[in-house]
């Protein structure tokens, strides 16, 4: 079993001024790991910091991020995976972001759970499991 965590629990761990030991202390031994899409959700971040300082800052943090989650890749198994919900979700007229759809699908492929504090947006994808953090 494993968790997939998504872009919203880092940020909060990270503006709570927790480190990402918080995380691996709060899941139990299950595999971490996150979607490529939400590596760069964090890049995009660094880019948009307000000063150099809270540039380097989110650097680091999504550097120490990198050193103990695994990155999963949008690959073929997850692009057929994502049509599923995305076909589902924009026919109910429930449709959540193209992010959330590649994070969800990633989870889904795997078998993994979703931390995330998003849990309006995905609890609509039919068979994820999502949970809020526990910090």
């Amino acid at each position: 079993m494993g968790l997939i965590i998504d872009s919203s629990a880092f940020i909060q761990l990270e503006s709570g001024g927790r480190d990402v030991d918080t995380l691996t202390g709060a899941v139990d031994d299950q595999h971490l790991a996150m979607a490529s899409i939400s590596a760069s959700e964090r890049a995009v971040g660094i880019h948009k910091a307000d000063s150099p300082e809270r540039s380097a800052r989110r650097q680091r943090f999504l550097d120490a991020i990198l050193a103990q989650v695994d990155v999963e890749p949008f690959d073929i198994p997850v692009a057929y995976k994502h049509a599923e919900p995305w076909a589902h979700l924009s026919g109910a007229g429930q449709m959540i972001s193209a992010h959330d759809l590649i994070i969800a699908a990633t989870a889904l492929t795997l078998g993994y759970s979703l931390l995330t504090h998003n849990l309006r947006d995905f609890s609509r994808v039919p068979g994820l499991t999502v949970q809020p953090p526990a910090w």
